[in-house]
C-alpha cells in the first residue's frame, strides 16, 4: 500500500463522516485531553499565510468536526528542542557537516527562552547532553561526536528523545530535530509502538535527512515486521479488498481511485475505521522513509541534505517555518481510546495548502 493512496482514502472517508457530529467548545491542560496541532499554511506559490483565526480552520478528528482554539503569539513562547543526531552507520561520513552548526542553531531557535538537549545514536540511543540553555555547548557536543557502530536505530532514538521531552515543563513548545539517514537499521521498538510514541505527544518533529543506499533499504525491508495479527492488518488494500488494485475490485469506479474510495467507504464506517487506516498507513510509511513519515505525522518539516551547504539551507527553511506555525488546540469529542486521524484545512480556501499533524493517540482511562 502506498502512503499517498491511504491518505487520500482517509481524507475521502473523513469528508463523508464529518456529517455525523459537531464538537463542544472547551480547552484543557496539557497531558490530559488537550490535543495540539501544529499547522503551517501556504499559498499555491509556497508563500506563508498569516493572520488566520480559529473560524478559518476546519479540523476533523476521525471524520468528526471539532471546535478549535488558535493559540496567540506562539512564536514568542519558550521552546524545548531535542536534537537527535545519528553518528552510526552511514552517518559517520556526515559528521563533518556539523562542525559549524552553532550559528545555524541560534538562528533556528531565535531570540526566545529555550532549553536544548543532544541525543546521539547508532544501534542504540543515548543522551550526549541534557537540557540546558547554552546553544554553543549543544553545538560543541554535536561537533565532537565520534563515529559509532554500523547501526541506525532511528525509531528507538526518536522515541528516546520524545521521552526526554515529556519531562520538560508544559510552558515550553516541544520540538525534535532529527538528523539521520532515511532507513532504520536496528531499532527494537515495533512500528506500531513507534507510531504511538510519536502520536502520544505534542512534539513537532523536524527532519534533515540524507539518502540511504539501496542495500540499506533492502536490509530495512527484511528487518521490519510485516503487518498481521492486529486489527490494523484487516485492510481494504489487501487482495480481494474494496480498495485493491486488482482488476474488477470495483467495476463501477472505471479505474478512478477516488470513486473507488467513496464506494468502499460504506464498508468501513464507523469513523473509527478511519483511525485504523491512518495508523496502518503511518506504519507502512515508516518502511519507505522514516524521517519523512515522522514529520508528516507531527506536522513538521522534512528536508534532505548532502553536504554542509545544503544542511544550512535546510535549517534556514526550518528557521523560517518554526515561528510561523499556527498552534490549534481542541478537546476531542468523542474521546475514544486509541489512534485518531486528523485532517486540517482552511475553510473556503481550497488553494491554500496546510501542513499539519495527521495523528494522535488517546490512552485508555484507568
Amino acid at each position: 500500500m502506498r502512503i499517498h493512496d491511504a491518505l487520500t482514502f482517509v481524507v475521502c472517508l473523513a469528508s463523508l463522516s464529518s456529517l455525523n457530529a459537531r464538537a463542544q467548545s472547551d480547552t484543557v491542560t496539557v497531558n490530559t485531553d488537550l490535543v495540539q496541532v501544529s499547522a503551517l499554511v501556504k499559498s499555491h506559490k509556497g508563500e506563508r499565510v498569516y493572520l488566520l483565526k480559529a473560524q478559518d480552520f476546519a479540523v476533523l478528528d476521525n471524520g468528526i468536526a471539532q471546535t478549535i482554539h488558535v493559540e496567540e503569539e506562539t512564536g514568542r513562547e519558550p521552546i524545548a528542542l531535542a536534537i537527535v543526531v545519528q553518528d552510526g552507520g552511514r552517518a559517520a561520513s556526515r559528521l563533518k557537516d556539523y562542525q559549524h552548526i552553532e550559528t545555524l542553531l541560534e538562528d533556528m531557535i531565535g531570540d526566545v527562552p529555550h532549553t536544548v538537549a543532544v541525543i546521539h545514536f547508532d544501534s542504540t540511543p543515548s543522551l550526549a547532553r541534557g537540557f540546558g540553555e547554552s546553544i554553543p555547548e549543544a553545538a560543541r557536543t554535536i561537533a565532537e561526536l565520534e563515529p559509532g557502530d554500523d547501526g541506525a536505530a532511528i525509531l528507538d532514538a526518536v522515541a528516546f528523545g520524545i521521552q526526554q521531552l515529556k519531562d520538560v515543563p508544559p510552558r515550553y513548545r516541544r520540538a525534535l530535530l532529527l538528523m539521520s539517514e532515511t532507513f532504520d537499521k536496528g531499532s527494537q521498538i515495533s512500528l506500531g509502538e513507534a507510531v504511538r510514541a510519536v502520536s502520544d505527544t505534542n512534539t513537532t518533529i523536524y527532519s534533515l535527512a540524507f539518502s540511504s543506499t539501496k542495500a540499506d533499504a533492502g536490509h530495512r525491508a527484511e528487518k521490519i515486521p510485516r503487518l498481521g495479527g492486529t486489527p490494523y492488518s484487516r485492510t481494504p488494500y489487501a487482495p480481494g479488498g474494496c480498495m485493491s488494485r486488482e482488476p474488477g475490485a470495483d467495476p463501477d469506479a472505471h479505474g478512478s481511485r477516488a470513486i473507488q474510495a467513496w464506494d468502499c467507504a460504506g464498508d468501513l464506517l464507523p469513523p473509527l475505521r478511519i483511525a485504523e487506516l491512518a495508523f496502518m498507513s503511518a506504519k507502512n510509511g515508516l518502511r519507505e522513509n522514516v524521517p519523512r513519515t515522522l514529520t508528516r505525522l507531527t506536522g513538521g518539516d522534512y528536508l534532505s541534505f548532502s553536504d554542509e551547504k545544503s544542511l544550512a539551507a535546510g535549517m534556514m527553511t526550518i528557521m523560517n517555518n518554526l515561528p510561523n506555525r499556527y498552534v490549534l488546540t481542541f478537546r476531542p469529542t468523542p474521546l475514544v481510546p486509541g489512534p485518531h486521524a486528523l485532517q486540517v484545512k482552511v475553510v473556503g480556501q481550497q488553494k491554500l495548502m496546510v501542513e499539519a499533524r495527521t495523528t494522535y493517540w488517546v490512552d485508555e482511562r484507568k
